[in-house]
């Protein structure tokens, strides 16, 4: 069975929790910078909008990537960077629609 993030935004509080167990599970800090999930303020309405990658079905930043680093997973579906692959060149950062896909600094990765 795929494993997959359901997000409502109606019921986001804009506390951030979210954003710090996410680097907290994959990278072992609680940094919000290091989260593969993003809290969108809307500061006018007091409203917040959650967002992470959307697993687009025509993935743009997979078509983009000059190395062939994002690649589909054959069980899941998931789109995934190889990270061994990856050279930090942040084309699929500007290729993705939504902004999803984020650069780490400290790895020089996305």
């Amino acid at each position: 069975m795929q494993k997959s993030l359901t997000i409502d935004p109606q019921k986001c509080t804009g506390c951030l929790q979210c954003e710090m167990a996410c680097s907290y599970h994959h990278e072992g800090v609680f940094n919000p910078s290091k989260s593969r999930i993003k809290v969108f303020t809307f500061h006018d309405q007091g409203l917040f909008a959650p967002y992470t990658c959307t697993q687009c079905a025509e993935a743009w930043c997979l078509h983009a990537c000059p190395v062939d680093a994002i690649v589909t997973n054959q069980v899941t579906g998931a789109k995934e960077v190889l990270p061994t692959v990856c050279v930090g060149c942040k084309v699929c950062t500007i290729a993705c629609p939504f902004g999803t896909v984020n650069y780490n600094q400290d790895s020089g990765k996305v």
